[in-house]
């Protein structure tokens, strides 16, 4: 990644956490610019922040009224803004979980890049990372990097017990015990 694209990402992070912000509707930092809040590496493609599904149609209007260009996909968990060509998805459903209120609540309220936001916690960053891996998309050397830099923020017990139905996320947790990444069970 460039230069210009690191400056063009974080045009594109202030200016919709700014908007999200001025039209009073919570929301949390996630994706690759939260694990970069965390001290992880940073983001390269794009800016994720959640939002709750009944604020789907109010986060777009409130894009289209400061002048962002936006989109409504065909995928049915999200919808999307641009910022000078900059993607900014607005996240309502990730990894088949509605995002809500306690969601939310687990963010913690961080500056990031002078601008006083809510981001998505280590620990919840880890369960939607592992949510993500399937039978079509199980690329763990995506996830090893988060765990390793974040590995002191994460509640292992619970990420453990959130991501239980997924066999994917039963052996990327086992992998990492072996190249001592993540504390065993009973030590986490």
């Amino acid at each position: 990644m460039t230069r210009a694209d690191d400056q063009d990402l974080i045009e594109a992070l202030k200016r919709g956490a700014s908007v999200l912000k001025a039209a009073d509707i919570p929301f949390a930092l996630a994706g690759g610019f939260a694990v970069y809040a965390h001290g992880g590496a940073s983001s390269d493609h794009d800016v994720d922040f959640l939002i709750k599904p009944q604020d789907a149609e109010r986060s777009l209007t409130a894009m289209l009224d400061a002048g962002l260009k936006v989109e409504r996909p065909p995928e049915d968990w999200l919808v999307k803004a641009y910022h000078e060509g900059t993607l900014i998805d607005l996240i309502f459903r990730p990894v088949e979980r509605p995002v809500t209120d306690a969601v939310l609540g687990d963010a913690e309220f961080m500056k990031v890049e002078a601008i006083g936001m809510q981001v998505l916690s280590a620990t919840e960053l880890m369960v939607h990372k592992l949510l993500t891996f399937g039978q079509h998309y199980c690329d763990y050397s995506r996830g090893l990097p988060l765990a390793r830099s974040l590995r002191e923020k994460i509640d292992w017990a619970r990420v453990r017990e959130e991501t239980a139905v997924s066999p994917y996320a039963m052996a990327f947790l086992y992998l990492g015990e072996l190249l001592d990444i993540i504390p065993g069970e009973e030590t986490a």
